[in-house]
């Protein structure tokens, strides 16, 4: 199996961990643009009761406009997602590898700002503890 993410569990509250994530990848630069309840739209959509599951969607908007000029149709691939889950008494962290992504894109520009991007991502997944 490819490991397209940086994933680890944690013993801190799952609410925590969401604005660990959010701090952390303030200072590598990054905003989150979107963020979806997967729980929430779940019982909305589908009735279903689940476990506290949300995405966040990570940019930094330098690193997003050097992409766009590299590939203009990279937009299907943005934002950098980060999701927090609950795992039975832990919380789980985990943060997509912009270069396992990227690798179906053949663009070396596009590879290098990869692995720029991924370093950042890994700072902020570091920071979590």
């Amino acid at each position: 199996m490819i490991n397209y993410g940086f994933t680890k569990e944690v013993d801190i509250p799952y609410e925590t961990v969401i604005e660990l994530a959010r701090e952390a990848l303030k200072k590598e630069g990054f905003g989150v643009l979107t963020e979806i309840d997967v729980k929430e739209k779940m019982k909305e959509k589908l009735g279903l009761d689940m476990r506290k599951y949300i995405i966040l969607g990570a940019c930094n908007p330098q690193n997003a406009h050097k992409a766009i000029l590299a590939e203009e149709n990279i937009g299907l691939m943005l934002p950098c997602n980060v999701i927090v889950y609950e795992k039975g008494s832990k919380t789980v962290l985990s943060v997509i590898r912009p270069t396992i992504a990227m690798q179906m894109i053949d663009n070396l520009q596009l590879q290098k700002l990869a692995d720029a991007v991924e370093g950042q991502l890994k700072k902020a997944f570091d920071a979590v503890k």
